[in-house]
């Protein structure tokens, strides 16, 4: 934000701050328009995506009841995916789904009689939670 100090810049700014107060109705609108003026504006990329997570953070917790497909409507989709917000969320997910993948694999790994030590070892988990997998399996048979 260092580089907004131009008098054009500056109103980039103070309409940032206004966001925050912005009615719910017209909240998306002002983003929209403030994205926008940031990419005309702002000749650093970086300081471009950092004004973008600026904004987007101002809509999340301004709009915690959207999801995250709302949101991207609001912002529309490219400008969504160049934030830190959906960046780390896609991450979060991808590394969700390779656990779930690993917690599914360990029932076939049992009964294909693989111990719970061997099984936590060559899927890279936690001996505990392969335990309370091998328990829950053991439980519901």
């Amino acid at each position: 934000m260092d580089e907004l100090d131009s008098p054009a810049s500056a109103s980039i700014a103070i309409g940032t701050v206004k966001l925050v107060i912005e009615p719910d109705e017209s909240a998306a609108t002002k983003a929209r328009e403030l994205i926008d003026l940031a990419k005309q504006q702002i000749n650093s990329e970086v300081t471009q995506r950092e004004f973008l997570a600026l904004i987007e953070t101002i809509i999340v917790y301004k709009f915690p009841q959207k999801s995250r497909e709302e949101i991207e409507q609001m912002f529309g989709f490219s400008e969504l995916k160049q934030t830190k917000v959906y960046q780390e969320a896609r991450q979060e997910g991808k590394q969700e789904g390779k656990l779930e993948g690993k917690l599914e694999a360990v029932p076939l790994m049992l009964n294909l009689g693989a111990t719970v030590e061997q099984i936590a070892e060559s899927l890279d988990l936690d001996i505990k939670l392969v335990r309370l997998v091998a328990a829950k399996v053991n439980k519901d048979q």
